[in-house]
């Protein structure tokens, strides 16, 4: 039903199991009262009022702990927690104030979007944004007693800048605050302490990521101070994972405020962004976790038996409980600007301190997966729509951006003038073929390594995720160049062979869903461009066959779409060949079965559509189609498919995809008098 398009990402959020607030208004009497008994939440908030700062920090910390099991969560927000939570993030106690910022963090990033919003609405921005200023006027002015030893004050704002990060990645409402509070330049001065403090500035840069990305309010603010912090995090050359991933996610802020920079460092802030991007993807995850975890046995095997052992085992189960967490069930998909956004379960914000290699490594991991997503937003020009940015590019930009950061821009950069640019950045930077180098699976030394430890074992799916966002960022530079600039046909054939390898390698077609929504996309688009090309197909019929079954299988409606779609661009390039007429009459069937079985009307016209491609023209095609009887077949289905139309369609549709369907209608009409008139030569 038309070229598949990619949808744009949006930013992870780091969260699992959302957690509706209005649950809590449903709970069953007997549960709650059972809740008194096993929920500590009425005695740990009781002594948030002690008047001793050792008690309240305790108490603090404990929330901090408790909340990280979803299912306490509703005790404390019964008990308006986030209210008497609130004033503590300006306790007369630095500790107090760490753990209270701590105790709201992990709230936010356990409890899912409702939770967050629940917090908005209680006003913890107030004081959050208080916190954060006086965070900011204290780095300099903090008393630090050794060399070694941490800013008190910059570990206060590390779990601020992160509170504000859930908060505002959940809620429209807190980002908008954050516009109004004039937020930016304190996340930029937290950003501004890479130096001194990397794991603030790694917070403050998810932040800024976060807050700028679809933001035309926020654009106007952007300044000369914030640009040179950008660039001097993307200059520096510290060759540690955490680096990478600090400069990955300065790069794609870098991406998302490209409408508000200067016309004369557009170029060389493209160059800087794909050039980032590219080194992230050429670290080999495969080679380096394996060392990551030697080098983590070697550590603890010399490290001074006694305490060190006991701190292991601390931070053994802490991991262990986060990765149990990690593989609950994904919520639902949230909103934000009326989009529906994929939510990441994705915990590696809370690991405990002393595990730095396994934060070394989930750092890589983190790095490459946003290293993609960036990749397919540069390939991706639906959202904003080009329409609306050569309004943008169009209008005075001195009414757009007050500050000083619009003097001498003669034009706003936008997808439309950049296309060009990003694809030259893209092929000099090998970047197309760095990304199908991702899309293997992971390397069996690394997963086993993984495998053998319990603390490590949360890294497989982040692997794994990493191989689905490298598929779907594949299908999007599909969708965007041409063939000649991946590599002609000889590279196109390699790249259909691999991902045939990917799907049928295995004994079984995998059944991870996403896995086979990205890599299906990709095979769409793969072989949409070699039948384009008349390139020679490499899939045999047997394969298409299982990949129908497989799909058909799967719940999500886009891997059952492009699967149809799949058999109608192979079909349609059979039907040009001599002595095809039996695969074909293989694939009407299965084409057919779907259009008159598949529970959803989108797969219905998709497979109606191929059925058109597939049978419109040739011998060997018409020849097919009187041997599976298509006709007959499709006059029966004819109305079935109208009622269908009528009866489900307004509730359940957008009105695109009505549109869509009702011209699958008109064309089928058509096509059954196209086949009549063939029935009468």
């Amino acid at each position: 039903m038309g070229k598949s398009r990619t949808t744009k990402f949006k930013r992870p959020q780091f969260n699992a199991v959302g957690l509706p607030v209005n649950a809590l208004k449903e709970a069953d009497p007997e549960e709650e009262a059972h809740g008194e008994e096993s929920c500590p939440a009425a005695e740990l908030l009781e002594k948030l009022q002690s008047p001793s700062a050792d008690v309240r920090e305790f108490a603090c910390a404990s929330i901090s702990r408790v909340v990280q099991q979803s299912q306490t969560i509703p005790g404390f927000l019964q008990r308006d927690a986030v209210r008497r939570l609130g004033p503590m993030l300006l306790d007369s106690s630095l500790a107090v104030r760490e753990t209270a910022t701590g105790a709201l963090r992990n709230l936010s990033a356990c409890g899912g979007q409702e939770v967050c919003e629940d917090m908005v609405k209680h006003d913890v921005m107030t004081p959050l944004t208080a916190l954060l200023r006086e965070c900011c006027a204290g780095f300099e002015s903090a008393v630090v007693q050794m060399k070694e030893q941490k800013n008190p004050v910059e570990d206060v704002a590390n779990e601020a800048v992160h509170l504000l990060w859930n908060l505002c990645e959940s809620s429209n409402q807190a980002l908008s605050m954050f516009n109004r509070a004039g937020l930016l330049d304190v996340v930029v001065q937290c950003l501004e302490r890479h130096p001194h403090n990397l794991e603030l500035a790694i917070s403050a840069a998810h932040c800024l990521h976060t807050v700028t990305e679809d933001n035309s309010e926020l654009l106007c603010s952007m300044n000369t101070a914030m640009l040179s912090a950008l660039e001097n995090v993307l200059l520096s050359s510290q060759p540690s994972m955490a680096h990478t991933l600090l400069r990955t996610l300065a790069a794609g802020t870098l991406w998302n405020m490209k409408g508000s920079l200067p016309a004369a460092r557009q170029a060389q802030a493209l160059s800087a962004v794909v050039a980032t991007l590219s080194k992230c993807l050429d670290l080999d995850a495969g080679t380096l976790i394996p060392e990551l975890r030697q080098a983590e046995e070697d550590r603890n095997r010399n490290a001074p038996a006694a305490t060190d052992a006991e701190d292991q085992a601390a931070g053994e189960l802490a991991v262990n409980e986060m990765n149990e967490m990690d593989e609950e069930e994904e919520a639902p998909q949230q909103k934000r600007n009326g989009k529906s956004v994929k939510i990441d379960n994705d915990f590696s914000d809370l690991l405990p301190r002393g595990k730095e290699e396994l934060r070394e490594a989930t750092a890589l991991l983190t790095a490459q997966q946003t290293s993609l997503e960036i990749i397919v937003n540069m390939c991706c020009s639906d959202d904003p729509s080009d329409d609306e940015w050569e309004e943008e590019s169009s209008s005075d930009e001195s009414d757009m951006c007050p500050d000083s950061l619009c003097d001498g821009v003669s034009n706003l950069m936008s997808p439309l003038c950049l296309s060009a640019e990003v694809h030259g950045a893209l092929i000099n930077h090998s970047v197309p073929e760095k990304v199908l180098k991702k899309t293997e699976f992971p390397r069996t030394e690394a997963t086993d390594v993984c495998h053998q430890n319990p603390s490590w074992r949360g890294l497989i799916k982040k692997m794994q995720r990493v191989q689905s966002r490298a598929l779907t960022c594949f299908h999007s530079i599909l969708s965007t160049m041409d063939a000649e600039s991946l590599g002609g046909a000889a590279a196109l054939q390699g790249a259909a062979q691999h991902l045939s390898t990917l799907v049928f390698g295995a004994a079984e077609i995998p059944k991870d869903e996403e896995f086979l929504e990205a890599v299906i996309s990709a095979m769409r688009s793969l072989l949409q461009m070699i039948a384009f090309k008349n390139i020679p197909q490499c899939m045999t019929p047997q394969q298409l066959m299982s990949l129908s079954e497989a799909a058909n299988r799967c719940d999500v409606v886009s891997v059952r779409v492009n699967a149809v779609a799949i058999l109608g661009i192979t079909g349609s390039t059979l039907a040009k060949e001599k002595g095809t007429a039996e695969t074909l009459q293989m694939i009407g069937n299965a084409l057919l079965q779907v259009a008159t079985r598949d529970a959803d009307l989108v797969v219905n016209g998709e497979a109606l559509d191929a059925l058109f491609d597939v049978f419109a023209d040739g011998d060997e095609a018409e020849t097919a189609a009187k041997n599976i009887q298509l006709l007959p077949a499709l006059k029966a289905l004819h109305p079935v498919f109208k009622a269908k139309i009528r009866k489900e369609g307004r509730g359940k549709y957008s009105p695109q995809q009505l549109c869509v369907l009702d011209n699958i209608k008109v064309n089928l009409r058509r096509f059954i008098g196209y086949l009549e008139k063939l029935g009468k030569k």
